[in-house]
């Protein structure tokens, strides 16, 4: 029987599903309720058509991970096809109109004429845990930024000088502005009072905070209008600071448990830069399956750390940063770089080679990056954990 392709636009709750001949010519198009039952439906009136489908969809996550589990878990052939992709291809066709049936057309057809589609397959458990608290963390940071930045925006409002000498990073700062928030309130209580109030509350270096604080608001002897109300918003924001950072402790401690339940944890873990939060984090952007990746190049690519020519007519030798990467992997073989380059002697003398070629701290380190890509996917090949001074070659 002649191989169909059926192509999903994604949506969060209907999706609309195209089937394709070999010709091109449309045999079935239905919007569908991102429901169990109705996706049962729908893939049993496709496999009455033809039971060689290719299936397509332009989201790989979130909204379609009912759908696609529902695809897997039946053993259909499942490719990806990009967002970006997706609405480039769209203006080749007729019409300048968006809907999700052309969409799906698109889809479909895309998949119908392209080789180079990434194939989707099960991702382990482990690792599909692993995405999900790490990307629980990552909001949870957000949050705690946007928190702090609200605080610095209402303490600098009513004292400006206090803002400007505590470092809102560290537990101490936080837990003085549990307390005092007021140039006088600082005055009244001094410095040795305040000193034995943050010791009781185990703040380390008290008396250089306490210092700190009541030279502000010695600095400070004007009554802002609204004070009163501030510093009660500032005393809320300090708390919830305080919060989100016990939440995010806790959830270091559970993304760490379950990295080391991993069997390529040991290896991860060995590169000088990856520790277990990264290294979780990376993880979850390959799924844990390094035979997704045929080479180090295609995980670099992956990973946006390989430049892309750009070359046309007599230029040639034109290089660029892609724009189709994922960028959470790239974060974490960038910020693992920078950690390498303080505590790895080998990354130190590669970073300084670059930068004596003239190139940008940037550069160099995603240069770093990139050759770190190589060693990470030969050790994780050839299962066995990083050593320094030993070669490490990429080659299969």
């Amino acid at each position: 029987m002649a191989r169909i392709w059926a192509g999903t636009d994604i949506g969060k709750t209907h999706h609309h599903c195209v089937v394709l001949d070999v010709e091109g010519g449309r045999l079935l198009s239905r919007r569908v309720l991102n429901d169990e039952p109705d996706l049962l439906a729908l893939l049993a009136d496709v496999l009455a058509l033809g039971e060689d489908v290719v299936w397509a969809v332009d989201v790989a996550d979130g909204t379609a991970a009912l759908w696609i589990n529902v695809l897997l878990n039946h053993g259909q052939q499942l490719v990806y096809i990009p967002g970006l992709a997706v609405n480039r291809a769209s203006a080749g066709y007729r019409g300048t109109g968006k809907t999700d049936a052309k969409d799906a057309t698109v889809i479909a057809d895309q998949a119908r004429m392209r080789r180079d589609l990434t194939v989707l397959r099960p991702d382990e458990e482990l690792a599909v845990e692993l995405r999900i608290l790490t990307g629980r963390r990552s909001d949870l940071t957000a949050d705690r930024t946007r928190r702090i930045n609200r605080l610095r925006g209402q303490l600098t409002g009513i004292f400006p000088a206090l803002e400007r000498a505590l470092d809102l990073g560290n537990v101490g700062p936080l837990i003085l502005l549990t307390g005092y928030q007021t140039p006088a309130a600082l005055r009244r209580t001094g410095r040795t009072r305040l000193t034995t109030w943050l010791r009781n509350r185990k703040v380390r270096g008290a008396e250089d905070l306490a210092q700190a604080a009541v030279d502000a608001a010695e600095r400070q002897h004007t009554t802002v209008a609204g004070e009163k109300i501030a510093a009660q918003v500032v005393h809320t924001l300090a708390k919830e600071v305080m919060g989100l950072n016990e939440q995010i402790s806790e959830m270091d401690k559970l993304i760490a448990a379950r990295f080391r339940e991993h069997e390529l944890a040991e290896v991860i873990a060995s590169m000088p830069g990856l520790g277990p939060l990264l290294g979780a984090e990376f993880l979850a952007a390959t799924g844990g399956d390094m035979s997704r990746f045929t080479s180090s190049d295609r995980l670099a690519s992956f990973a946006g750390v390989a430049p892309v020519p750009r070359d046309s007519g007599q230029v040639s030798g034109n290089l660029h940063r892609p724009r189709r990467y994922h960028r959470g992997l790239q974060r974490v073989f960038y910020t693992s770089a920078l950690i390498s380059i303080r505590n790895c002697e080998a990354s130190r003398r590669f970073y300084e080679r670059k930068r004596a070629e003239g190139k940008r701290h940037t550069q160099a380190v995603l240069a770093l990056a990139r050759r770190r890509v190589n060693v990470l996917w030969a050790l994780i090949r050839d299962g066995r954990c990083y050593q320094p001074g030993l070669p490490v070659t990429a080659a299969a």
